[in-house]
């Protein structure tokens, strides 16, 4: 059972560390390189509705997001935030495109479902989360009043 819940652990630490990388790069891009005029540009073009506040909006939660994915640092909100965002970019840019890249959603679709299971999942045992969550966790009680309560 050990053996499981290791090798379950170091699986979402990979899933973590592999799809918070990618939206850390995505989300660097559209506010250091495109930047906020840029992106807002660019999302105005494709027909994103407010794209002087969705365009920068999609930038933070993509590199916050992927910041606190790659430190396991409040994974399911983040993983959540991400997962709308990918919903986003599948209904309103990808899917008409069709399923294959360039354009297409496979990619969109991918990252989405790594961003759902973390958010359905948690972090695992290697993350910040796992670490609060220990330190929340009641001490165990006493030998000695173990034997009373029994």
């Amino acid at each position: 059972m050990t053996r499981i819940r290791t090798n379950t652990d170091l699986g979402l630490t990979v899933l973590r560390v592999i799809t918070g990388t990618i939206f850390v790069a995505h989300g660097a891009q559209k506010l250091f390189v495109y930047g906020l005029d840029g992106v807002a540009g660019g999302f105005a073009q494709m027909g994103i509705p407010f794209p002087t506040i969705v365009g920068p909006l999609v930038g933070i939660v993509e590199l916050f997001g992927g910041l606190a994915l790659i430190a396991g640092l409040l994974t399911r909100l983040a993983g959540a935030g991400l997962a709308v965002n990918m919903l986003g970019a599948f209904l309103l840019v990808h899917l008409p495109a069709g399923f294959f890249l360039p354009n297409g959603y496979e990619f969109v679709m991918m990252l989405g479902a790594s961003a759902i299971t973390l958010t359905l999942t948690g972090a695992g045992r290697y993350s910040i989360d796992a670490l609060i969550g220990r330190r929340r966790e009641p001490a165990p009680a006493p030998i000695r009043e173990l034997r009373r309560a029994a």
